[in-house]
């Protein structure tokens, strides 16, 4: 069976009521697809009519009433405030994989009447309430999809074209961005959530979603060898110098266990000392490691801003103390710390594994998102070479 591109579009009130983990979780275990890119929009007024055009079609299994309210809907609820031409936040996720649009557009579901079971993602973040008259009393999709393969290219084409204009890293898209106290900050999930297909990726973003902040970009990563070795370049001579006083006391230990000696302070010290740096070296070629799936002392030169070989999600978030409460609901770097109901004491098991990163300061954000290149993304380059140019 032939590989297909499928996506998905969390509309802007799934994601402005913090649904966006939730349906995230959904759609990587209902279809163990693979999640090849992600990117926010904040959609112009010319995206949403180009968009719009092909939403009524005689394939969509919904009825034409259903697909009418769709059209109606995406005109009111996508395009920018005709007051203010404020836009509004919304997510699309890229899907690829055997059977892709069939998968995704089942762990969706369609639009039914005031049903109740929740098994679909629409059963469970849309409503379609209607009046005893029969007219509609309200009606909220939750998030859209394409009904067959066609529709998808079609579609998609047109997401991809608009990507570079309306989607990547939102800018000043909040009404708080102009408090002095508003600030952008950086989380990365982690590799160790994608080992296998599982919800524990968007049951982060939903943990996250405690702190009331909003994401402004999201973006599917590998992070390569140089970025790894910029990224955690700090943290370097921190291992370095904090593990040669743990290093001298263990061969220490093990110098006088295996040959009978006696080693005195000074001499802990100066083995701690000698082999430090190379003790701090490894730890941090297994931090580059773990994030990029390669090592960082063995891998050439050339091959050092090649993409990794590990998954992650990139996403900022922004608000009012934003750091602060990002890492507050991040809980401490050792999970064995972390206070219950914290994001590393559910889904970290070491120091090292210990579910996503977050920056510690609004300084230290700058810097990484700079590295790991926050404003780009890989949403339109894997659309145009699925479906070529």
């Amino acid at each position: 069976m032939a590989e297909e591109l499928s996506y998905v579009i969390i509309n802007p009130y799934t994601v402005s009521k913090s649904r966006t983990g939730g349906v995230i979780a959904r759609l990587l275990t209902r279809t163990a697809l693979d999640l090849v890119s992600a990117q926010m929009f904040a959609p112009s007024a010319a995206l949403v009519e180009e968009y719009n055009k092909h939403v009524i079609t005689d394939k969509d299994p919904q009825d034409r009433f259903i697909q009418e309210l769709i059209h109606d809907y995406i005109r009111e609820n996508f395009s920018p405030d005709p007051v203010t031409g404020q836009r509004k936040r919304l997510m699309m996720l890229l899907f690829r994989g055997d059977d892709a649009v069939r998968k995704v557009r089942e762990a969706v579901g369609n639009i039914k009447k005031a049903s109740t079971k929740g098994e679909t993602i629409r059963e469970t973040y849309g409503d379609f309430i209607l009046n005893r008259d029969g007219t509609v009393r309200y009606f909220e999709p939750a998030v859209l999809a394409a009904p067959d393969i066609e529709e998808a290219r079609t579609k998609l084409k047109i997401w991809a074209q608009y990507s570079e204009t309306d989607g990547g890293l939102l800018e000043n898209i909040l009404p708080t961005t102009s408090d002095p106290n508003h600030q952008r900050t950086l989380v990365i999930i982690k590799p160790d959530n994608f080992r296998f297909p599982s919800g524990r990726p968007g049951n982060i973003i939903d943990i996250f979603s405690r702190t009331g902040l909003s994401i402004t970009s999201i973006k599917v990563h590998r992070m390569s060898v140089a970025e790894g070795e910029e990224f955690y370049g700090p943290v370097r001579p921190v291992l370095r110098e904090k593990l040669g006083e743990q290093i001298g006391v263990r061969a220490s230990e093990l110098l006088e266990s295996s040959l009978g000696l006696k080693i005195d302070k000074k001499t802990v010290e100066a083995i701690g000392k000698l082999l430090g740096p190379a003790a701090g070296d490894q730890q941090f070629d297994n931090i580059v490691k773990f994030m990029t799936g390669r090592s960082w002392a063995e891998c050439p030169k050339e091959e050092r801003t090649m993409l990794g070989l590990e998954k992650c999600i990139i996403l900022t978030y922004e608000g009012l103390d934003a750091v602060r409460k990002i890492r507050h609901v991040l809980g401490p770097t050792d999970p064995s710390k972390a206070p219950p109901g914290s994001i590393r004491r559910e889904f970290g098991q070491t120091i090292m594994v210990n579910a996503a990163h977050a920056s510690d300061s609004a300084e230290n954000a700058q810097r990484e998102m700079g590295i790991i290149k926050i404003k780009q993304n890989n949403f339109k380059s894997v659309v145009e070479s699925f479906y070529g140019n």
